[in-house]
């Protein structure tokens, strides 16, 4: 039996450990001069115009991505602005600087657009987490449940789905639901599961899955924090743990939590999410300082450090060679977008009240 069971989980790898092997292989990226990055700039600005092209930009990017994602009229934003910008903007060309479930997402939304990015090889520990075999599996386990995933999940997780959901509409979304009288099968992230079910009351069975960069932080430390900076007000992402979220005096998505930060009277912010969100959060409240909520490690025993290592792979290098040469193209089956599409227009057409 013992060896039985030792042969199930090295032929099933969990999916820890499924993340932990992506992470071994994740380059680390390359510092350049400021004359190099001004160089590089101006040959994007070039190709986006020539290429009929739009840079479209998560907010946990480079900042110098993001400022030329803004220069070039391009967005940058969550991950369902990021799909509505895709699929209303003219460009021919979508160059999607984000994680690859973002990319596919632009392409299943848009199939007639050319949609590229700087690598693919981006991923997300969610999206690792979440294989469509033992999904799939999963669901029809349970096949009385109303199937919800959340974005950062591949299309063919997506067209398993009922529903797609991002951090920003997740709580109405299954409050709608549940207020149809639909149970819920929800998956990747089971921290944002949680705090929607702690939410919404609703009837929940979750994937086990988390984000490496939410995850790492604790609740000691922003507390250990505060106690310097007694008068900051705490933001977190729901993607955090619970003990986290508890701490919190506001939980959101990133576009809520900038917009949280204009709100506030508060001069100092303790920021629970990837720092990449800083560029954009700073712009939104220049006057006032924004704090790392601590993680659980440093350096070598640090997993993300507040910071996607995936995310981080996207560069100015690999996305002026994308333009260049129409790398990296992001490429989904027909039918499987098809599929997909239905999960996905219903997030998309979906309207929060109030």
């Amino acid at each position: 039996m013992d060896q039985q069971q030792t042969l199930e989980v090295t032929e099933h790898p969990s999916p820890k450990e499924l993340v932990e092997a992506y992470l071994d292989q994740v380059p680390v990226g390359i510092e350049i001069d400021a004359g190099r990055v001004a160089v590089l700039q101006d040959k994007i600005k070039a190709l986006l115009i020539e290429k009929n092209a739009v840079i479209i930009a998560h907010y946990y990017t480079d900042p110098l991505i993001q400022a030329l994602a803004e220069e070039t009229g391009g967005t940058v934003s969550d991950s369902l602005e990021m799909a509505r910008f895709g699929n209303t903007h003219s460009a021919e060309t979508l160059v999607v600087a984000g994680v690859k479930f973002m990319g596919e997402t632009a392409k299943i939304l848009t199939p007639a657009k050319r949609v590229l990015m700087p690598t693919l090889e981006a991923t997300c520990s969610l999206d690792v987490g979440c294989p469509i075999d033992e999904f799939s599996a999963f669901c029809d386990q349970h096949p009385d449940r109303t199937v919800v995933v959340y974005a950062n999940t591949s299309a063919a997780v997506k067209a398993r789905a009922d529903w797609v959901v991002t951090s920003s509409i997740a709580l109405e979304v299954v409050d709608y639901l549940d207020a149809q009288g639909e149970k819920i099968l929800w998956a990747p992230d089971k921290y944002l599961g949680a705090y929607v079910k702690k939410n919404t009351g609703a009837d929940m069975l979750m994937w086990d899955g988390s984000c490496i960069v939410h995850e790492e932080f604790k609740a000691r430390g922003i507390l250990d924090l505060k106690k310097v900076y007694p008068n900051a007000a705490v933001l977190v992402h729901p993607e955090s743990p619970e003990a986290v979220i508890d701490v919190a005096d506001v939980a959101g998505s990133t576009s809520q939590l900038i917009a949280a930060a204009q709100r506030l009277p508060n001069q100092e912010l303790i920021v629970a999410t990837d720092q990449g969100i800083f560029y954009k959060m700073q712009q939104a409240v220049p006057d006032k300082t924004l704090l790392i909520a601590p993680t659980g490690g440093s350096g070598a025993s640090c997993r993300s450090c507040a910071n996607c290592p995936w995310m981080g792979m996207n560069s100015l290098e690999n996305l002026l060679e994308c333009l260049e040469q129409g790398s990296n193209e992001v490429e989904v089956d027909p039918l499987l977008g098809r599929q997909a599409f239905r999960s996905l227009e219903r997030m998309m057409k979906f309207k929060v009240s109030g």
